[in-house]
């Protein structure tokens, strides 16, 4: 079986965020959900975003793949305009979602899934892309499930395909929302694995929004903390832990270092929600 391999262009992937800012309803409710928000993210880069439950990273990530406008500001990639307070991002194969609920075609097998984009696109002939797809299945872990569907596998394999849907198209970028919140830790730690080898093998610009914080440090080179609503970035931690990583960097000083910091920056920022919370229910 041939070996997948990822076809890379490491200038490719860079994201720049200025000045956004993203109001909900502005007739009505008038939610200012992002406020002025800036962010560069270099090609290649796994930037992960973290912050309270309402500060605007969703926001930001539908706003990147195409899914909503944005109020002001302006988001590039790679120097081109994908979205401004006039013009907003049209979905695109080179920004990639997957989903914290999954998107699989259940009519399609795992393999059928795989391969869906480049032959529709005729980026591949249906056999280039079945070899290209097995060979990519089998470093996920995945051999012997190509032809199951998707209600025959279960959910940590799902997602797992997912992400090998998503590199077949050959995305710029690969958005990542909150993909294995709602895994156990056994299981979320196989997919940690299998997706920082897609990364060391593809390096993809990957921008991945998550609530762990220790899943954050693990796989990020860096994390970005967001303030509360409205959203804002309070800072940026540079993860500089070795690459490939497995789980005994958990262990290492200069992780608990960075989870600590990450932590602290986060908790003021939870802290403030809670209270802004309570005043709204006063």
């Amino acid at each position: 079986m041939q070996k997948y391999s990822a076809p890379t262009n490491p200038v490719a992937g860079k994201i720049s965020i200025q000045n956004v800012t993203k109001v909900y309803d502005p007739d009505g409710a008038n939610v200012l959900a992002l406020d002025q928000c800036s962010l560069e993210v270099e090609a290649g880069e796994f930037c992960v975003v973290v912050g309270p439950s309402g500060c605007g990273k969703t926001t930001l990530l539908n706003a990147i793949a195409g899914f909503h406008d944005i109020t002001s500001g302006r988001i590039h990639l790679d120097g081109e305009l994908l979205c401004s307070e006039n013009q907003m991002a049209d979905p695109g194969a080179d920004r990639i979602v997957v989903f914290q609920h999954g998107a699989l075609f259940p009519w399609y097998t795992v393999l059928e899934n795989v391969i869906y984009g480049p032959v529709v696109q005729n980026k591949m002939t249906r056999v280039q892309a079945e070899e290209a797809g097995k060979g990519l299945l089998g470093q996920m872990g995945l051999t012997g499930i190509s032809y199951n569907y998707p209600s025959e596998i279960s959910s940590g394999m799902r997602r797992r395909v997912e992400i090998a849907r998503a590199m077949m198209n050959d995305p710029k970028v690969l958005l990542l929302d909150e993909p294995f919140r709602a895994m156990d830790a056994l299981t979320k730690s196989v997919m940690h694995k299998y997706l920082l080898d897609v990364y060391d093998l593809s390096h993809k610009t990957v921008f991945f929004i998550t609530h762990d914080l220790e899943e954050a440090i693990f796989v990020g080179t860096k994390v970005v903390v967001m303030t509360t609503r409205p959203g804002r970035i309070k800072k940026i931690i540079r993860v500089d832990l070795p690459r490939p990583r497995d789980y005994r960097v958990l262990s290492s000083e200069r992780y608990r270092e960075l989870k600590m910091e990450a932590l602290d920056a986060v908790h003021e920022e939870a802290r403030k929600a809670f209270e802004a919370g309570e005043r709204e229910l006063a």
